[in-house]
């Protein structure tokens, strides 16, 4: 039986059984939720959806800008703007700046294509945003489990997804069972639907079985992170959004930062940097230090605080590395499935406008009295849907930016946004080239950087902001980042790129210490932001993130 364990000294999974699974109560986990119960109150029906949320409540994982378009929202809850929801302040002023190390030129609005236009849109805490979404999704009947990490897929007689389990709870560093051990339980659906977010472990499995990427292009990354502040209230102004691209980066590195007022003083600031960068010194959480001590950005913050700090990938490869979103028995919504759009710094309105549209082939399926099966009139429904549109206008942006560097990319990736306007493109569409795992260059061909010490006010280190996102992990369980081959870790990894791990990861999870003159690789696993970074930018793809007990990792509030 698919839901018990082969292993003779663990107790069989207890297993509960619904319609419809669903792995991460993001955006389009939850959508996809909603929706379901709302088709089948239509049809005076009963679906039964489970949601499964690793973080310890909805929200306390979700990081994101956040500025979001609310197609999705007005497609989903028509009436959202008569409610009290945390969707408060409408953007009312849109700035884009070039930065170089002493100015910033603010380039014309007119000059950007209108699809990177923001007036509409609305600044919010995606967190809270997931938190409303949830209670609205329990009102109508779906069960939520939060704190509970789906740590292994499930597979029936003929290699269809039939379910997820959960982790064992209580299990030493060793493996070893614990006192209040508790096995995981099994949650067996008609259809399960993989929600995770960027480069989610069951979804990695699920591409992998299935090869649901064979013929795309490889999937791409970024690093974005993020600071919360509660600034003065004469430097606030609610309601404006403010991106620029240049300066701390060099003209081949990749990124961007955001800055936007929320509500009550509070400032969002963040920075991205595109994981294909090549220098292994290159360190992004010092990198977005240094952007706020720009002339043009420190006032702002000037006699704020900061309240919070979060870190989390970003997909980045658009239409041409979207996977086969379908397979029997499952399918993949949202940023689980590379649905961001990358120049507009979005993906949670396509992350709901697909978990609606999956939504509503499983309930096509349920009717006519179908599971396990693949839900192929999803996969060919999506490129023409509004999800497929999105990303179409956009698709050589990422690639551009990657093969003519800051001036080339941003001016082509421009024209090529406003052609697309038009219906279409002087480019066609254009490939990625490496994955970014492959893109440092050897440590003997790149230039060390030296980043300033961080002054507790402005700019700070990464342990006291790990300790602002609240992150939490049982000590004694097993480490949830497995390096497959100790050997090669320090042969390549170490030896040939100078240890970019310590640097590419914004939690000081990764340490290369020296022990009688021997280098000895140290993870931290209890400082996990899960931003999974790590699982993308290892040269030899030798680090597996893997879901550690549920509940554990950070706590966001507001981000």
């Amino acid at each position: 039986m698919a839901a018990s364990d082969s292993a003779a000294d663990l107790p069989e999974r207890e297993s509960m059984e619904f319609d419809v699974v669903i792995v991460g109560a993001g955006p389009a986990g939850l959508a996809a939720a909603i929706r379901l119960k709302q088709l089948a109150e239509e049809r005076g029906e009963e679906i039964s959806v489970v949601v499964l949320e690793k973080g310890s409540e909805v929200g306390a994982h979700i990081l994101s800008g956040a500025v979001i378009d609310p197609v999705g929202l007005d497609g989903l809850l028509p009436g959202w703007r008569e409610e009290d929801s945390p969707i408060r302040t409408p953007v009312i002023s849109d700035r884009f700046y070039y930065l170089g190390p002493a100015g910033a030129l603010r380039l014309p609005n007119f000059l950007m294509p209108p699809l990177m236009n923001n007036h509409g849109n609305y600044i919010v805490s995606l967190g809270n945003v997931c938190r409303w979404l949830a209670e609205k999704a329990e009102a109508i009947g779906v069960e939520i489990y939060p704190g509970f990490a789906a740590a292994e897929l499930l597979y029936g007689d003929k290699g269809e997804l039939v379910g997820v389990a959960t982790g064992d709870m209580g299990v030493d560093r060793a493996g070893n069972p614990k006192d209040g051990y508790m096995r995981g339980m099994a949650l067996l659906g008609k259809y399960v639907l993989l929600a995770e977010g960027a480069r989610g472990s069951l979804t990695k499995q699920a591409i992998a079985r299935f090869s649901l990427d064979e013929g795309r292009q490889p999937p791409k990354f970024g690093i974005g992170l993020k600071e919360l502040w509660e600034v003065q209230p004469e430097r606030h102004r609610a309601g404006l959004v403010q991106h620029s691209f240049g300066w701390p980066l060099d003209r081949s590195t990749g990124g961007g930062s955001f800055l936007y007022h929320m509500e009550d003083n509070q400032v969002a600031v963040g920075f991205v940097v595109h994981l294909n960068y090549q220098n292994p010194y290159l360190e992004p959480f010092q990198e977005f230090q240094r952007f706020k001590t720009h002339p043009t950005i420190a006032p702002i913050f000037e006699g704020g605080k900061r309240v919070s700090y979060g870190a989390r990938a970003i997909t980045e490869g658009g239409w041409q590395s979207v996977p086969r979103l379908a397979f029997p028995g499952g399918a993949l919504l949202g940023c689980a499935a590379g649905l961001v759009n990358v120049p507009r710094i979005k993906g949670s309105h396509n992350a709901m406008l697909s978990g609606m549209l999956a939504a509503e082939h499983v309930v096509a399926a349920l009717q006519d009295g179908r599971a396990g099966d693949e839900l192929s009139d999803y996969e060919e429904a999506w490129r023409s849907s509004e999800v497929g549109r999105d990303l179409w206008k956009v698709r050589n942006v990422k690639p551009m930016w990657s093969r003519y560097g800051l001036y080339g990319g941003i001016a082509l990736g421009g024209l090529d946004m406003w052609t697309n306007t038009l219906g279409f493109s002087l480019f066609g569409t254009m490939g990625h080239g490496k994955p970014d795992h492959q893109t440092l260059k050897p440590a003997a061909e790149a230039k060390p950087i030296a980043y300033p010490k961080p002054d507790g006010v402005l700019t700070f280190d990464k342990l006291s902001s790990v300790f602002l996102s609240n992150t939490n992990h049982e000590e004694d369980q097993p480490v949830h980042l497995k390096v497959e081959d100790m050997a090669l870790q320090k042969a390549s990894e170490h030896d040939m790129f100078a240890g970019p791990s310590s640097r590419y990861c914004p939690a000081a999870v990764y340490e290369w210490i020296e022990e009688e003159g021997e280098a000895r690789f140290q993870i931290n696993a209890q400082n996990c932001v899960h931003c999974k970074t790590c699982d993308i930018k290892d040269p030899n793809q030798n680090i597996d993130w893997v879901p550690p007990e549920g509940g554990g990792g950070p706590n966001y509030p507001n981000m």
